[in-house]
């Protein structure tokens, strides 16, 4: 029996070795659907982009909390996961996350979706399909094992979003107390 190596296998369509990513039968979420929108990781140049792009989105201006949250992107966290999506070579859309290797005695490989925004001009135009789908790929290679996020119970048209991309409802329950 011979063993074979990456550079080994050969590149035929009837070889069950190889995933055919082009096979329409396959096209679930994860079929690359950010081939049809340029993804890129978020560089700290595209703050005052991802500002504008949410204060469209709520109507807020949440500066403050978006500089704090791109510096703890570029600076502190120890894997860079957090993209911007393009239209014309200008910021669309943008999600923040970060991996965790664990919380609450869990020790395992987790990432944490904060934020998500897409420019309200460019909604229904695949940018968050494209950016979620890329940030998947990237997880999936760092060999992340599960995603989570957090999302206002009446947020409805991001429930339905993540959905779509096969997110489901969390066995933990978070609580607050108020001081």
């Amino acid at each position: 029996m011979t063993s074979r190596t990456p550079d080994t296998i050969p590149h035929r369509a009837d070889d069950p070795l190889e995933v055919d990513y082009s096979d329409p039968a396959a096209n679930d979420f994860d079929a690359l659907a950010r081939d049809s929108v340029p993804v890129r990781s978020m560089m700290a140049d595209d703050l005052n982009a991802i500002i504008a792009i949410d204060r469209r989105i709520t109507g807020h201006d949440r500066a403050t909390y978006y500089e704090r949250k791109l510096a703890e992107t570029m600076d502190e966290s120890a894997v860079r996961v957090s993209l911007v999506a393009e239209s014309e070579g200008f910021p669309v859309g943008f999600i923040m996350a970060r991996v965790d290797f664990g919380e609450f005695g869990h020790t395992e490989p987790e990432a944490v979706i904060d934020t998500i925004g897409v420019d309200p001009k460019f909604a229904h135009q695949d940018i968050g399909k494209a950016m979620m789908s890329q940030l998947l790929t990237n997880l999936r290679t760092l060999q992340v094992e599960q995603v989570r996020t957090e999302v206002d119970w009446n947020a409805y048209d991001l429930l339905a979003f993540l959905e779509h991309c096969g997110f489901v409802p969390a066995q933990r329950i978070g609580f607050r107390r108020k001081l």
